[in-house]
């Protein structure tokens, strides 16, 4: 069951990754177009930084989404599953011990009566 977890997670992460780069493909072919459009209809005037910019933005968030922090590591998929096993052993700590169930109670004191020393008079 773990390996199938770990194949699924594996198969989620490449597909992210393949999603942010036909996005930043698109980007680039749809910015480059505007650009030519840009030049050719109004050279003066320089437009197409403004869809460029705007879409760059939500480009990087889908990065950072994908990726996380570069150099840093923080938010991506990596430093979230350490996380969560950090707090998984920190809430296993703080758990109560079990306590023992009566059977082995009981057990523990049928073996304390057998530990006891008789002597002859004790019997009859």
């Amino acid at each position: 069951m773990n390996e199938d977890y770990e194949y699924r997670r594996a198969r989620k992460r490449v597909k992210a990754k393949k999603g942010f780069f036909y996005h930043l493909a698109s980007y680039a072919i749809v910015i480059g177009f505007l650009f030519c459009l840009n030049i050719v209809t109004s050279p003066f005037e320089m437009w197409w930084i403004f869809p460029a910019l705007g879409w760059g933005v939500g480009l990087a968030f889908h990065y950072l989404g994908v990726f996380g922090l570069p150099f840093l590591n923080i938010g991506s998929a990596e430093w979230e599953e350490k996380e969560m096993e950090k707090e998984m052993r920190k809430r296993e700590q703080n758990l109560p011990k079990p306590r023992s169930t009566s059977l082995e109670i009981r057990e523990e004191l049928e073996l304390k009566e057998l530990e006891k020393r008789y002597d002859d008079k004790d019997f009859v």
